[in-house]
């Protein structure tokens, strides 16, 4: 079985959309306004369609079984308006993901984005992470360490404001990737700087705080590779000997996981040589970011099963954990034998 463990729904009906820009048109005249959830207008043939002619379609053409999904992250929007903002829209798109994962059983599994607003407390994402899990089945959830969209005005990811949220995420055993929203800070661009840095700025975060003392069981998955990461992972060694932290692969790697959305072989090849096999999960980001074929192979630059399969170093078992087994234990939730059973 091949587990993508990053996928987002990028080709929502037109509905979602018309839902969002009504709560941005209320905003432009109360800024204060406090929403309630309302409908987003969205047939389940809708769904099917946008998903059968897309994620279906490329899911079965290069090769990959189940996908774990989640909202499109770039809408997450949590600088959009006010707290209300932000519950409204965060419980319609995780309602959403439900329904894609019940039409789809055997090829979607949720995850759900967070109500974050900046400057606000954490406990109404305490609160709808546990009414996904508990409630809906989803499996993980996605963080936003900056729900400012690029000015940064929340608390680092090492601070005890996040404490309850990561009681929780250990409480209910499911990890979290972490994904910044679009930027809207005017030096940052959405899908190149701003989601690199964000995810090498929370690594960092993470790396010089306690978190994973006071929290052992805690999982996080950084997105894309990790950022510029594993590429200065040399530097990140130096630093954290530097600082008298010890060595970094024991203080890190026992709860941080990276995924394989790099889009070049030699990227992978990388990630994989700095990387311990065990702290790999596959995924492509399908449909998401970078959607063009790539001159130099002739493929699309996202399918990044070919990169696995073209890697020289890895053998049948790490491919293994690599496509399935690492994603198992990481999404514990994951009940892969209901989903292979549902298939047979």
């Amino acid at each position: 079985m091949i587990i993508d463990c990053h996928g987002h729904y990028t080709t929502t009906p037109p509905g979602v959309a018309a839902y969002r820009e009504a709560q941005k048109e209320i905003l432009k005249r109360d800024p204060d306004h406090v929403f309630e959830k309302g409908d987003v207008v969205v047939s389940d043939d809708e769904i099917r369609e946008s998903i059968l002619s897309n994620q279906l379609r490329l899911q079965r053409d290069r090769g990959t079984d189940l996908t774990i999904f989640s909202p499109r992250a770039s809408w997450m929007g949590h600088h959009v308006g006010n707290a209300s903002t932000s519950q409204a829209w965060t419980e319609q798109q995780n309602d959403l993901i439900k329904r894609v994962c019940t039409l789809f059983p055997e090829n979607f599994v949720p995850v759900c984005q967070l109500p974050q607003s900046p400057e606000t407390g954490i406990e109404a994402s305490v609160r709808e992470l546990e009414r996904c899990v508990n409630g809906m089945g989803f499996i993980g959830c996605n963080l936003n360490p900056d729900p400012s969209g690029g000015f940064w005005k929340d608390a680092r990811l090492g601070d005890r404001y996040w404490y309850p949220f990561y009681e929780k995420m250990v409480e209910l055993d499911v990890p979290a990737m972490i994904h910044v929203s679009g930027a809207c800070q005017h030096s940052l661009d959405t899908t190149s700087s701003y989601y690199l840095g964000a995810d090498t700025t929370a690594f960092v975060h993470l790396m010089f705080s306690e978190v994973f003392v006071d929290f052992p069981k805690l999982k996080i998955i950084i997105p894309h590779g990790g950022g510029a990461v594993p590429y200065h992972w040399g530097r990140f060694r130096g630093i954290a000997q530097d600082k008298g932290l010890g060595d970094l692969d024991e203080r890190v790697l026992g709860n941080i996981y990276f995924d394989t959305c790099v889009y070049h072989q030699k990227g992978i090849d990388l990630l994989l040589d700095v990387i311990p096999t065990e702290n790999i999960l596959f995924a492509s980001e399908m449909i998401g970011a970078v959607r063009g074929v790539d001159p130099h192979s002739g493929h699309y630059y996202d399918d990044t099963k070919r990169y696995i399969d073209g890697n020289k170093r890895l053998d049948a078992r790490e491919r293994e954990l690599i496509f399935s087994g690492n994603a198992m234990k990481v999404f514990s939730r994951l009940d892969v034998q209901r989903i292979r059973g549902d298939q047979a």
